[in-house]
Parts: structure tokens; sequence; C-alpha cells
């Protein structure tokens, strides 16, 4: 079953609640929090106290992406803020293993991320410590980019890696997708889609989540 991640970068900040509950409400499983530091990624974005006031507001899986050097700082941190899987970013961590043991050591769901140019097998000495292989389909730091295509090679051999571990790796996708493309990464591997403009910006926001969803039933071009 396909799950869909709705980025809250591209939501109304001034009633983000009320747009998380509006995403909730069409169906979505997961809720993906961008946390941008200005450092390992040029942007900024929000941190700890915005997930924090969110999280009495809904159900949602906080699938917490976090662009940040050196994250396992911060764990403990996101976890008490309410996160139920944290991804950091391969390029990010000093000693990527350390990372991933202490997110799931505190009651996560344990996420890698590798940027477009970095290849996916540098993953593979650390598949006993993920739970989530987050490929990015843009460059990070930024919402509202474009699907680069050359992704979908990526998403293939994520997938394929992900099939060698002893238990259930997520694949998910991130950056311009919609239901213009969504049925090519789920061909691809992608079984979790980060949406943010293609769901928050809809005029109806349940269709656009359905679409996304009926991905895996439609063939891609």
């Amino acid at each position: 079953m396909i799950k869909i991640s709705p980025s809250v970068l591209a939501c109304d900040f001034a009633h983000m609640a009320d747009d998380v509950k509006r995403v909730e409400d069409a169906g979505v499983e997961y809720l993906h929090l961008d946390v941008m530091d200005g450092m390992f990624v040029p942007n900024i974005s929000f941190g700890v106290p915005v997930i924090t006031s969110l999280r009495p507001c809904s159900k949602l899986i906080f699938d917490t992406h976090l662009m940040i050097e050196d994250p396992i700082r911060y764990v403990e941190v996101f976890k008490k803020a309410g996160a139920d899987i944290l991804t950091v970013h391969y390029e990010a961590c000093p000693d990527v293993r350390a990372a991933l043991e202490a997110i799931r050591a505190a009651g996560m769901k344990a996420g890698i991320s590798v940027k477009p140019k970095t290849p996916v097998s540098v993953l593979a000495p650390y598949l006993d410590v993920i739970d989530l292989i987050l490929i990015m389909s843009v460059e990070p730091g930024f919402g509202g980019q474009s699907f680069m295509p050359e992704s979908l090679p990526k998403l293939a051999a994520a997938r394929t890696l992900a099939m060698q571990a002893d238990h259930v790796i997520e694949i998910e996708v991130d950056g311009g997708i919609s239901p213009k493309n969504a049925s090519l990464v789920v061909a691809a591997g992608a079984d979790v889609l980060v949406a943010g403009s293609a769901v928050f910006h809809a005029a109806d926001v349940k269709a656009a989540v359905d679409a996304l969803k009926n991905a895996e039933n439609v063939s891609p071009l």
C-alpha cells in the first residue's frame, strides 16, 4: 500500500494546524517535517517548537527529516517533540551507524537519506539499523522544485538494497512528486511519497491524495 507524507513546507504557516487536519482527514498516513539548519542546506525552516506545538493536533506519524549537521546531537530532543520517524542525511553524519543506533535506542524508526549525487550503495553497511531510505528527487533545502528523473534508478537501487535486509525497510521519495509522476516513482520502488504543493495547494485535497495513492494501479508512461 502506498503511503502519503505531505510536506508541511507547503502549508499555510499561519494556519498550520488546520492544514494538517485537512490532510489527515483526506487519509494520509504520515506528516513530513523538514528541519533545515542553514548549514547542511542553505535554507532555514523550523525546528522543535513547531513540531512540539503540532503534536497534540494530529495523530499522524511524524516523519521528521533532519537536514542538519551532526544530527545525533538532537535525537532525544526530537523524540520528546513527538517525532516517530527520524531521518538523517548520510552526508551530515560523522558516524552514520552511531546516529542510526541512537534514533532506534530512543524508540523511533531510523531513516537515512542521500543527496541526488550520492550513490545508494553507501548505505549497504547500515541495513541492519535502517527502517527507511529517503531518496531525494531534488537537491535538499528548498520546497517547490521540479522532479529529477535521474532519481528513478536510485529508487530501484534502494529497493534492491532494502530487499537484502532481514526486516522491512520503507523506500521514500521526496521532491517534485505529483500525480503526474507518482506512477513512475512507485514503479521504480517507492512506497512512501512525500508531496508538498501537490497536496496542500490542491483545490480538492482528498482527490489529490487519492490520485497519489492510486499510482500503484496506473501504468507509468
